[in-house]
Formats: structure tokens, sequence, C-alpha cells
């Protein structure tokens, strides 16, 4: 007899197009993907040099829990020199982890238990309501609109808290909109969080990519915000290392500790390579970041400019960070519609925005981690064969 005992968190998990779309990538060399959130640089020749050097000294141990000294000790310098926010003891505010997807896990389950809630915006990134749903938590969806870039407005939350909320997800830069929260809507978040005692999970996995005049704003690094946010990053962004697994958290020493304890029964540490990696990617890879940001930027435009001339597809606001346009479709097709007339008629491989969520509805995600060759190419396939 098959095994049929599946649990329900499991059943209820959505079912997402993510795989497919991989595999569509993977399978069909005459597609172009603009769908897979994943630079298409190759890590830094140092961070793969660091690596190699690892590997040769011997580091193929276990690493502590809340992940090597050194490293630590590079994340808290980071953290000052770049995002403003001071650390006074690393192995007590700072946790590395197996990509930032799992310090998310680890914080949600810190954070809220069965029945308590959870605001999570909406578009948001795709793994954020799924995981609080598997511990049986709420997650409570802050609307966000396209009219003026899916910025958030604070009197809108504060209408959704109640006495179960414990807390807020923020992702700036925003994953899949491109959204820069303006350090004024930061504030007015940070003076929210206080008045109703919730933590905030500022996601910043995309820290370093901002064009024009946008700057990324630390919502940490506010006065008075020590107890409440514990901000998320990632190496696999910035520096092109999305297969070596590693980001960090960093916030309040309970929650933190927390977290420690329980990467015991996750993945323990992260890779140890990746962490000796890591350390030379903080501290020699400025340069090589500032190189792809250049490079995103430059593909952005064009991106912006390309899409001005597809029947049915529109951007109301220029996003300003991260790499991704989220167009909205006006051609009456729904999401998932738009996604497969773009394989089918134009060859080019989006994400539909309803796995963003329910305000995604509408929209498709197109990445521009993406060669500009094949993008300038993508571009014309859906200028002439998208309507």
């Amino acid at each position: 007899m098959a095994f049929s005992g599946l649990s329900k968190r499991i059943r209820e998990l959505p079912k997402s197009n993510f795989p497919a779309i991989i595999r569509m990538a993977e399978e069909d060399k005459s597609i172009i993907s603009l769908g897979i959130g994943e630079p298409d640089f190759p890590a830094p020749k140092a961070v793969k040099q660091a690596l190699k050097n690892a590997v040769d000294k011997n580091f193929t141990h276990y690493s502590p829990t809340a992940g090597r000294h050194e490293l630590l000790e590079a994340i808290a310098k980071k953290l000052k020199r770049e995002n403003k926010i001071k650390i006074d003891d690393p192995h007590r505010q700072i946790i590395a982890t197996s990509g930032s997807s799992e310090a998310i896990m680890m914080a949600i389950m810190g954070i809220v238990d069965i029945g308590e809630e959870l605001l999570v915006p909406n578009p948001g990134f795709v793994t954020y309501r799924p995981t609080v749903e598997l511990i049986d938590a709420v997650p409570v969806s802050y609307n966000l609109s396209s009219e003026d870039g899916f910025q958030i407005h604070v009197e809108d939350i504060e209408r959704l808290c109640t006495p179960k909320t414990q807390g807020i997800i923020v992702n700036t830069p925003s994953n899949p909109t491109g959204t820069v929260l303006k350090k004024k809507v930061l504030e007015e978040i940070a003076d929210l969080a206080i008045e109703k005692n919730i933590i905030i999970v500022s996601d910043e996995a995309y820290e370093h990519l901002v064009y024009d005049k946008a700057r990324h704003f630390s919502i940490g690094s506010l006065n008075g915000m020590e107890e409440h946010v514990l901000s998320l990053f990632s190496f696999s962004k910035s520096y092109a290392m999305p297969g070596f697994r590693l980001g960090y958290a960093v916030g309040p020493e309970k929650l933190v500790n927390a977290m420690q304890q329980f990467h015991l029964y996750t993945t323990l540490s992260p890779n140890t390579m990746s962490q000796i990696a890591g350390i030379t990617a903080l501290e020699k890879c400025g340069r090589d970041v500032e190189k792809m940001r250049l490079e995103y930027n430059r593909r952005r435009k064009f991106l912006l400019k390309g899409l001005q001339g597809v029947q049915g597809l529109e951007i109301e606001v220029a996003p300003e960070g991260a790499f991704y346009l989220f167009p909205r479709v006006t051609n009456g097709m729904t999401s998932e519609q738009a996604s497969k007339a773009l394989i089918k008629d134009a060859k080019v491989l989006t994400a539909p925005g309803n796995e963003f969520g329910t305000k995604g509805e509408g929209f498709v995600r197109m990445s521009y981690a993406t060669a500009m060759p094949k993008l300038k190419e993508a571009v014309e396939r859906m200028q002439e064969n998208f309507k």
C-alpha cells in the first residue's frame, strides 16, 4: 500500500509555478528567461579564490550555530559602515544562516505562535505567507498599489493591527516590485512598531541594488529600534553568490538567541567554506558590487524604455531597486494567461504576478538579471509578438 500520510500543512501549501519556470529555463534553450530572480554574473574572483583556499586549508567541518567568529566580526563592521546599525556583541546580536530564506523561517518561528498574526506585503516575496501558514499562524496582508509605486501607507497598516498582531514584514528594495521604501515611510513604521509593541522583520536582501536618486535605508539604524527590528541580509544578490547559500540576521539579543537555538534543529550552521568566502565578499568586493549595480541599472533603463513599445504591458511608476520590473497586464489577460502567452508567442519566460499574492494578479514579474544581448532580443520578441 502506498504512503498517503502527508501532513495537512504540506497538503495545503500553495501550488507554485516556480519549479516549472526554472525547469523551462533549463530545458528549452530557445526561451529567454526573465523569470528567475538570480544574478547572471559569476561570484567575484576573490570570493571564488577564497572558497578554493578554504577547501585547501580543510575548512570542511561544522561551524558554531551562530556562525564563525571571524564572519560575525566582519558582518558587524559592515553593518556599522554601510547600514549604520550598531552592534555591541556580534555573537549575541547576529546569526549567519543558510541564505536569507532560512532566516525568514527562523524569524517567523521565533515571533508568532499558533493563531497569532504577522503582517505581510501583498504583493510580496513568495515565501512570506506560506511560512506563516506552515506554523499555523495567520498572515494578514497589507495591500500595495502600483499607482504610487507600491509604497506602504502606515495608516493602512495601523487599521490591520489587532491584539494578536506580533509583527510586520517589510521588504526594501522589494521583490517583486523593485520598490525602495522612503526614509519617511520607514520612520512612520518604526513609530507604529513602538506604539503597538510589535517587531519589524526587515528583509534587505537587495540592499545594494538601488538606482538613480534612490537610497537604501536600514530601519534598524533608527534610534530606539534595537529591540523592535530584526534585519535580514543576503550574499546571494549583491555579491552574486546564490549557490553559496549564505545570509545573516541582526536584531534583538533575545530573538537572535532563540534563532541560534533553533538552528541546531535546521541546518546547524551555514556551509563553513561559504562563510570563509563571505568574509572576503564583505571586505574586498565592494568594487565588484558597484560594477554589477551599474550594469543592472543600464539594463533596467533599457527594459523600461523597451516595454513602452510592448502592447498589453504597462508600468505606472518606474521601480528604483532590486532587478525586477512588475508591469501591469492591460490586454485583459490574467497573470498566468499573460505569462503563458509570452512563452508561447514570444519565447520569453516571466513569473506570473499572482505568485506573489492576490494583489499581484494582473501583473507579471520580469528580471533584468539577464545579459544585455538576451534582454534586447527579449524586448524585440515581445514588441513583435505580444498583443
